[in-house]
């Protein structure tokens, strides 16, 4: 991991979590409470509405990179 890309990518973050608070505020929820075989499901609609979905079974390696995921963002 290049960590000058990672100082480039933090105001964008910063940006995009001002933009959008729910969205940054239910993946901290969310992460809180995932554990194993949980059930992560992500839809997007086009604004032509299309609508494409799919899903994943939470494995405990997800886990363990999500926690490490979140080391790196503090």
């Amino acid at each position: 991991m290049n960590p000058m890309k990672l100082v480039q990518v933090k105001p964008m973050l910063d940006a995009f979590q001002a933009r959008h608070p729910k969205f940054i505020q239910f993946f901290g929820y969310a992460g809180q409470n995932l554990n194993e075989d949980s059930l992560l499901e992500i839809s997007i609609t086009t604004a032509e509405g299309k609508k494409t979905v799919t899903n994943m079974r939470i494995t405990a390696e997800d886990l363990e990179l999500m926690e490490k995921m979140r080391e790196v963002m503090q």
